[in-house]
């Protein structure tokens, strides 16, 4: 089976600081499964490091105040057709991620606290049949 997982979680120093936050236990699962690395905020053409962002509403904003809308949404639908590709079904993301985060996201204040939300990768993915994990959640499918 092949899985989309946030790059961030394999080790990939692509996150919004320029680190990763890697889980081993989500690597092994490469002993059974094909994972996919995607990483929604590179691919949508955000550098690393980058100012943090969070969601608002429909609407992605920088700490500074920028809109960086266009660049998530563009970054999930190059993570969808990645996905698609590898025919993956599932996808491990990073929890709390305006990106990535599922059923939680932080609340757009900056302040550290969370609401109940998708980011917008999560978001499209669900929109299109793939079932999103996040690195907490993910053994409840895979073992």
């Amino acid at each position: 089976m092949n899985i989309a997982v946030s790059a961030c979680l394999l080790g990939v120093d692509c996150r919004y600081c320029g680190d990763s936050c890697k889980k081993e236990e989500i690597i092994q699962l490469k002993e059974k499964h094909h994972l996919v690395p995607v990483c929604p905020e590179q691919l949508g053409g955000l550098p690393t490091p980058r100012v943090p962002s969070e969601r608002r509403g429909e609407q992605v904003v920088g700490k500074e105040g920028q809109d960086v809308t266009k660049a998530f949404h563009n970054g999930a639908e190059q993570a969808l057709y990645i996905s698609k590709l590898f025919d993956c079904k599932d996808a491990i993301l990073k929890k709390n991620s305006p990106s990535c985060g599922f059923g939680m996201i932080y609340d757009g204040t900056f302040t550290g606290n969370k609401v109940p939300g998708n980011g917008v990768t999560a978001e499209l993915f669900c929109e299109n049949g793939i079932q999103v994990w996040n690195e907490e959640n993910y053994k409840e499918k895979f073992k």
